[in-house]
């Protein structure tokens, strides 16, 4: 039946995204898996736990199967933003513990409803939906985390890829240098070539 054919690749495109977000944190120290690499504050461990809420929310009290430990609620001021950061006080161990037992809860309900099983999302406009439209959701959210957790992760130590086995080619530093050089001329030429549509700009 195509409803399972087209239920199980979602569900083991999911499966791997997830594990690509894990592999982000592999062989950082504490501080660099927590600190804020953007003016947002943005952080490898505050994405992962992010994730460990969106997944026990949507395949959780979406289809009243609750996930059975507190986390911190979407619609709550007091706790707004708590989720996309790591307190000194949780641990490694246990933010990605939580991960994984999030994804144990969510395999279990997508296992247990039918793709066209119904849902209902109170803070979406159309808050009627179905199992499929709450995995495309919680797929495409994880996989543009895991693009956020791949820049982060190159800003530490040029390291991208999904996995181990496709990580970039060690490179040293004058490898770098030399590549970003070579792609900031090519961006200066293109503002000054006379084709090239949009304001002039002087670079000083």
């Amino acid at each position: 039946m195509i409803d399972d054919f087209a239920k199980e690749y979602l569900h083991n495109d999911l499966r791997e995204i997830r594990e690509v977000m894990l592999w982000k944190l592999d062989g950082l120290g504490e501080y660099d898996i927590r600190r804020p690499l953007t003016s947002t504050g943005t952080n490898l461990l505050g994405l992962v736990k992010h994730l460990s809420m969106v997944e026990s929310r949507y395949f959780g009290e979406v289809f009243d199967r609750p996930f059975a430990e507190p986390l911190p609620r979407w619609n709550d001021a007091d706790e707004h933003g708590a989720d996309m950061w790591a307190t000194e006080h949780e641990t490694r161990a246990e933010v990605v513990g939580r991960y994984r037992r999030a994804w144990e809860h969510s395999d279990a309900t997508i296992t247990a409803l039918a793709i066209d099983s119904p849902g209902h999302v109170p803070w979406w406009p159309r808050p009627d939906v179905k199992l499929f439209n709450v995995l495309v959701h919680v797929l495409t959210e994880t996989s543009r985390h895991a693009g956020h957790a791949d820049i982060l992760r190159e800003q530490l130590d040029k390291s991208t890829g999904t996995t181990a086995q496709h990580a970039t080619p060690h490179r040293d530093a004058t490898f770098w240098e030399a590549q970003c050089a070579k792609i900031e001329r090519a961006a200066r030429a293109a503002v000054t070539e006379p084709d090239h549509a949009g304001p002039h700009i002087t670079f000083t």
